[in-house]
C-alpha cells in the first residue's frame, strides 16, 4: 500500500530536520546515512528509499542548507523593514542564502560600494538613504554575528569542499550563489536610482563585488573570531560601504 501523501510529507520533514541536526553537530564530514537514521531513531533502509547513495544524501542536504537559509530571521533587514525601509525587490526574504554562496574575494582599493551621499552607511538620512539602509541590512545579516549565524556559516563554508567535489553539486552550488547576487543587485539598483550610490559601475559590478566582500569576512570571523567580533565585522562592512 502506497504512503498516504501527508505520511510522506510528514517523513520528509522529519529526514529534512535530521539532516540538519547531523549538519549542525558533525558538519558534512560526518553526514552519513547512518548518522541520520540514528537521529531519527529509523533504519538505515528506511532512509535508501529517499537517498539510494551518499551522493543523494549530499545532495539533498545542500537543498535543505538553501532552504533553512532563505527561512532564517533577518533581524537587520527586519528592523530596516520596520522603519520605513521595507519594500525592495527581494530584500529580508532571502536576499543572502547564509554566506549568499560564491565566496573569496575582498573589496577593491577604495571600497566598490561607496556611500555616496546617503548620510552614512549605517543611517537613512540624505538621497537613496533608506534604499542603501536595506542593503546594508541585508548584508549584515549574512554575517555570523550570533551563535546561529556562527553556525549557519560553519555548515555552509563546511559545503564548499563536498560541493567542489562533484561538478554537478558545483555547478547547482554556483547558481545558489548567482540568484543571491541577484538579489543584492536589485537591491544595490535601488540605492542607485534613488541617489544613494554612483552609477558609475553597473548594478552587477557593485553588487559582485559587496558580495565578495561579506563573504570574504565570513571566513576571517569563522577563523579568527576574538579578530573579528561582531562589532568589528559592522564597522569593516560599514567602512566598505562608505568607500573607506
Amino acid at each position: 500500500m502506497t504512503p498516504a501523501r501527508g505520511d510522506h510529507d510528514a517523513r520528509r520533514t522529519e529526514v529534512s530536520e535530521a539532516v540538519w541536526q547531523v549538519l549542525a553537530e558533525r558538519g558534512f564530514g560526518g553526514l552519513t546515512l547512518r548518522a541520520v537514521a540514528a537521529r531519527m531513531g529509523a533504519s538505515t533502509g528506511l532512509l535508501t528509499h529517499y537517498f539510494p547513495n551518499k551522493r543523494a544524501l549530499v545532495a539533498y542536504a545542500l537543498d535543505v542548507l538553501d532552504r533553512r537559509s532563505a527561512q532564517r530571521p533577518r533581524p537587520a533587514a527586519e528592523a530596516a523593514g520596520a522603519a520605513g525601509v521595507a519594500g525592495a525587490p527581494g530584500a529580508a526574504g532571502s536576499a543572502a542564502a547564509g554566506v549568499v554562496p560564491g565566496a573569496d574575494g575582498a573589496a577593491p582599493a577604495g571600497g566598490a560600494v561607496p556611500s555616496g551621499g546617503a548620510g552614512g552607511a549605517g543611517g537613512a538620512g540624505g538621497a537613496g538613504g533608506t534604499e542603501l539602509a536595506m542593503l546594508r541590512a541585508v548584508l549584515l545579516d549574512i554575517l555570523p554575528l550570533t551563535p546561529a549565524g556562527v553556525a549557519g556559516n560553519r555548515i555552509w563554508v563546511g559545503s564548499w569542499d563536498v560541493a567542489l567535489a562533484d561538478p554537478e553539486l558545483a555547478a547547482e552550488h554556483a547558481e545558489r550563489y548567482r540568484r543571491a547576487r541577484e538579489r543584492i543587485t536589485a537591491l544595490v539598483a535601488d540605492a542607485q536610482r534613488a541617489g544613494g550610490l554612483p552609477c558609475e559601475r553597473p548594478a552587477e559590478e557593485l553588487a559582485a563585488a559587496a558580495q565578495s566582500f561579506v563573504l570574504g569576512l565570513v571566513v576571517q570571523a569563522l577563523f579568527a573570531p576574538q579578530e573579528f567580533p561582531p562589532e568589528r565585522q559592522t564597522a569593516l562592512l560599514d567602512a566598505y560601504l562608505g568607500g573607506a
